[in-house]
């Protein structure tokens, strides 16, 4: 195994030690061994090195494993992010909803998931509905592939779906990019009988200017 694999397999140790301790709460070293089912070496090891980080820390009074300071100001950054690109967002997000007729949503990349930061709704009686803090698969659905990076790759500047994820709906998502990077995507969405089975005909130009104009506003 070369030692990019070795760092990759090594990271995914670790990264399981985390979600242990997160979805357990603080674990001894016995705990984080039954929880992981790693040996107790490696545990060991790499509750350590996690401690040196500031991802890990000890409870000094039980010695059991607890999320440390460094992991809590990364979530706590997290928020912070999450909240300014939704407030960011707000106004363009409102215009495509109102030009469109149709759902809109604003999603980001977060473990390995997207997640729903601002979701404005269709004011018709037949509409898709996603609440805000859904997760949903990043290889389904518009808003995914985007935030894979799919429109870049492809030279352009959207993406469409039709029933990918959900039968019935269908989507045309566009990226938000800062410094050239894309950070959120921007999603259209609703039902196939409205928005065809083609919907970038329909909305990819609306749908990439909001796009541009959340960028704009982030930069």
């Amino acid at each position: 195994m070369g030692s990019s694999l070795q760092g990759v397999a090594v990271l995914g140790k670790a990264v399981k030690v985390l979600d242990s301790v997160a979805v357990s709460g603080p674990l001894t070293l016995s705990g984080l061994v039954a929880a992981t089912g790693y040996p107790r070496a490696t545990a060991h090891r790499l509750a350590a090195a996690l401690m040196d980080h500031g991802l890990l820390d000890k409870d000094p009074t039980g010695g059991a494993y607890r999320l440390g300071p460094r992991l809590v100001e990364l979530g706590r950054l997290a928020g912070l992010r999450r909240r300014g690109l939704a407030q960011a967002a707000g106004p363009a997000l409102e215009r495509l909803r109102d030009r469109t007729g149709e759902s809109v949503q604003l999603f980001v990349a977060e473990g390995g998931q997207r997640v729903c930061i601002v979701s404005l709704e269709s004011p018709h009686s037949l509409r898709t509905i996603v609440p805000v803090g859904a997760s949903l698969p990043l290889d389904r659905g518009s808003a995914g592939r985007v935030l894979g990076g799919e429109p870049l790759a492809l030279g352009q500047g959207w993406c469409e779906s039709v029933e990918e994820r959900e039968r019935g709906v269908a989507s045309v998502s566009a990226p938000v990019l800062l410094d050239g990077a894309v950070v959120a995507a921007v999603s259209v969405s609703g039902p196939v009988e409205r928005t065809t089975r083609a919907p970038g005909r329909r909305y990819s130009a609306a749908v990439v200017e909001a796009a541009r104009e959340v960028s704009l506003a982030l930069g």
